[in-house]
């Protein structure tokens, strides 16, 4: 009885160091596989409706008044420019990649893509920012 009461005592402490070490590999996995991006207005309209496709994932960002970040968004990857959709005063703006071809994927890490509008051109234009952690 005594060596029944071990050998469960010992498999279920093996399973639980188990578990708790495949949880902390599995934290890190995701941690090391992951872009997060926001998104800043840089126009001084408001933009509603936003979303963006990275081809490593859809998100989306809702309404972002203007000169405002949103909160970030997780992607399996993404590239320096994306698909993005929105609208402003109720008018649909599209940026869209025509391919990605030549261009890496993105390091895992924090970026925001600043959207500026052309109100002449009646154009949006993205650009790529890398975020610093510390600051965030």
């Amino acid at each position: 009885m005594k060596k029944l009461l071990l050998c469960t005592i010992a498999l279920m402490a093996f399973l639980h160091f188990s578990c708790s070490r495949e949880k902390a590999m599995d934290s890190d996995v995701e941690a090391n596989n992951e872009v997060q991006i926001r998104i800043k207005n840089a126009s001084l309209l408001p933009f509603q409706n936003i979303e963006v496709n990275t081809s490593g994932g859809i998100n989306n960002f809702g309404n972002l008044p203007d000169s405002q970040l949103s909160e970030y968004k997780t992607f399996n990857f993404a590239y320096p420019y994306s698909f993005v959709k929105l609208q402003i005063n109720g008018e649909p703006y599209i940026i869209e990649p025509i391919d990605y071809a030549g261009l890496n994927r993105l390091e895992n890490g924090k970026y925001t893509y600043e959207i500026s509008l052309d109100p002449e051109g009646n154009q949006i234009f993205m650009s790529l920012q890398k975020d610093d952690v510390a600051a965030n």
